[in-house]
């Protein structure tokens, strides 16, 4: 199931020129989002929350390396969990993040299957 929330573009409330915080605090975004079991848990919660044995099952990695991986982006804020019952349930709470990271996989699949770019 696809996401596309449109074309990114800004919105009146974030039309000021961006400075030193804000290029260190997306950089570590970035960061975080280098590794690609990372990048595929948060590409997987972008279409919907899911706990660990989904995302376990989704990303095909082993499900300590997930439950780490998913530790270090809740700390960055990128991802955020709740409990239900004996499950912990992952979700993205931050459209930007949802649409950065669908916008990099779309950029890739034209990279690997040589797709024409577009707008």
């Amino acid at each position: 199931m696809p996401v596309n929330d449109g074309p990114a573009t800004p919105t009146r409330s974030h039309t000021h020129p961006s400075g030193a915080a804000q290029f260190s605090a997306a950089a570590h975004v970035f960061s975080l989002l280098s590794d690609p079991t990372r990048l595929h848990l948060v590409w997987s919660l972008a279409r919907g929350e899911a706990d660990v044995n989904t995302l376990t099952e989704a990303s095909g990695a082993a499900r300590p390396a997930v439950s780490q991986h998913l530790a270090k982006l809740r700390l960055a804020g990128l991802v955020r969990v709740r409990k239900e019952g004996r499950r912990s349930v992952y979700s993205l709470h931050d459209g930007h993040l949802r649409r950065l990271v669908v916008e990099a996989v779309n950029h890739a699949d034209h990279m690997v299957t040589g797709a024409p770019s577009h707008d």
